[in-house]
């Protein structure tokens, strides 16, 4: 099955560095389990918020400058928090930089935080 991005996806990409953009559009493509954007770029209150909730680690997120999306794994149309989803869109990110010559990093594969729906610029 072929997964498209919804409009309310794309309007959370508004702001995100261009070939960032462009890998999560050719990634949905490739996936194997349906996504949605969550975040794109963030406001330095919104990352503050995050950091009060324990759900970032940092107020130089990546999100602030537009290099970083978070893309919730959909289950039914849902969003899903099951760990074991992420890894299969990261692998289809993966494939689409390495097409697209952009790299990135997945929060799947931090060492101090997983952050599994996390991906940014390098």
């Amino acid at each position: 099955m072929t997964y498209v991005l919804s409009q309310k996806s794309l309007d959370k990409l508004k702001g995100v560095d261009e070939s960032l953009v462009n890998v999560v559009k050719r990634a949905i493509t490739y996936t194997t389990v349906d996504f949605s954007v969550g975040e794109g770029v963030r406001t330095l209150e919104r990352q503050k918020e995050l950091l009060a909730l324990k759900t970032t680690q940092t107020l130089k997120s990546k999100h602030l400058i537009g290099h970083a999306v978070d893309l919730y794994a959909l289950k039914d149309g849902v969003v899903s928090w099951d760990k074991t989803l992420y890894p299969e869109i990261a692998k289809a990110m993966k494939q689409a930089a390495e097409e697209l010559s952009v790299n990135i990093r997945w929060g799947g594969e931090f060492r101090s935080f997983y952050d599994g729906p996390h991906f940014e610029l390098t």
